[in-house]
C-alpha cells in the first residue's frame, strides 16, 4: 500500500461533533487547513463547535441510526467538499452503566444501534467515494473497551469489540487499494459521555447518582479531547491501523494480550 497522503487541506467528515473527541477534531483539522463536514444529533452543540472553525464547515444535524439520512449526508457532502475526501471519522457514540442481569434491552438496542450501526452506516454512505477516488482512510472509534470486558459494560463491550471486528474486517477487504481502514481506542477522555449516559441505577450497588458516577468517571480521565484529536489525526496521517489514545489505553492493551485471564484483576488493584 502507499505511502498515506497528510489530511491537511483534504475534505474530512466527522460525527459525533458536538462536542468531546468529535468537537477536538473538527478545530484540530480546521485549523490544518481541512474543509470540514461535521454531524450531529445535538443542534446546539454543532452550531457551536461549526462557528469555532476558521475554514469550510457544513454542519449538519444527523442522527447516525437512519441509514438513508447517513447516506443522504454523504451524497451532500461529495457535492460539497472543496477538495478530495481525506478520512471519515466514525465518531458519534453513548453510554450504559449497567450489570448484564440489570439491563434493560431498550437501553442496549439504543446504545447498538448508535455505537455500531452508526459505524456501519458511516462506513457504508462513505466507502464508494473513498473507494471511487482510490483514496482516503475511514476512521471508526472503538475504545479500550473494546479490547478488554469491563463489568457493568456488557453493552458498550459489546459494541466497541463490534466495531473492532467490522473495521478489522474491512482493512483486510481494502489491501492492495488505496483506501485504509482504522480503528482508534481511546482510554479515559475527559468528555461529557458518562454525564449523557443512561443510568436506571448504580449498576454497582453502592447508592451513587448519575452526577457521582460520571465525577468518578472524570477522576479516572487523563486525557483531554484535544489531546485525544492530536493523536488520532497522526496516526491517521501516518498509516497507523490502530490508534491507542492516552497512557492508560497502552497499558490495557498490553494487559489484554499478555493476562488476558487476569487482566481485570490487575486493573481493579491499580484503581484502588
Amino acid at each position: 500500500m502507499s505511502r498515506p497522503e497528510p489530511l491537511a487541506g483534504r475534505t474530512v467528515v466527522v460525527t459525533g461533533a458536538a462536542s468531546g473527541i468529535g468537537r477536538a477534531l473538527g478545530r484540530r483539522l480546521s485549523a490544518a487547513g481541512c474543509p470540514v463536514a461535521l454531524a450531529d444529533v445535538d443542534e446546539r452543540g454543532l452550531k457551536e463547535t461549526a462557528a469555532d472553525l476558521t475554514g469550510p464547515v457544513l454542519p449538519r444535524v444527523l442522527d447516525v441510526r437512519d441509514a438513508a439520512a447517513v447516506t443522504a449526508f454523504a451524497t451532500e457532502v461529495r457535492d460539497w467538499a472543496p477538495a478530495p475526501l481525506g478520512a471519515v471519522f466514525n465518531n458519534a457514540g453513548v453510554a450504559i452503566g449497567s450489570s448484564v442481569l440489570g439491563a434493560v434491552p431498550a437501553d442496549d438496542d439504543w446504545l447498538h444501534e448508535i455505537n455500531f450501526r452508526g459505524v456501519v452506516n458511516g462506513v457504508r454512505a462513505f466507502l464508494p467515494i473513498l473507494v471511487d477516488q482510490d483514496n482516503g482512510t475511514i476512521v471508526n472509534t472503538s475504545s479500550v473497551y473494546g479490547l478488554i470486558g469491563v463489568p457493568y459494560q456488557s453493552a458498550y463491550c459489546a459494541a466497541k469489540f463490534a466495531v473492532r471486528g467490522f473495521t478489522e474486517a474491512l482493512r483486510q477487504e481494502l489491501r492492495g487499494t488505496g483506501v485504509r481502514a482504522a480503528t482508534v481506542h481511546p482510554g479515559g477522555v475527559k468528555t461529557n459521555i458518562a454525564r449523557n449516559a443512561r443510568f436506571r441505577s448504580d449498576p454497582e450497588g453502592r447508592g451513587r447518582t448519575h452526577e457521582q458516577i460520571a465525577a468518578d468517571f472524570d477522576a479516572i480521565a487523563r486525557t483531554t479531547p484535544e489531546r485525544a484529536a492530536a493523536i488520532i489525526h497522526k496516526g491517521v496521517d501516518r498509516g497507523r491501523p490502530r490508534i491507542l489514545v492516552g497512557p492508560d489505553a497502552y497499558l490495557v492493551d498490553a494487559l489484554a494480550r499478555f493476562a488476558p485471564n487476569r487482566y481485570y484483576d490487575i486493573i481493579a488493584r491499580l484503581r484502588r
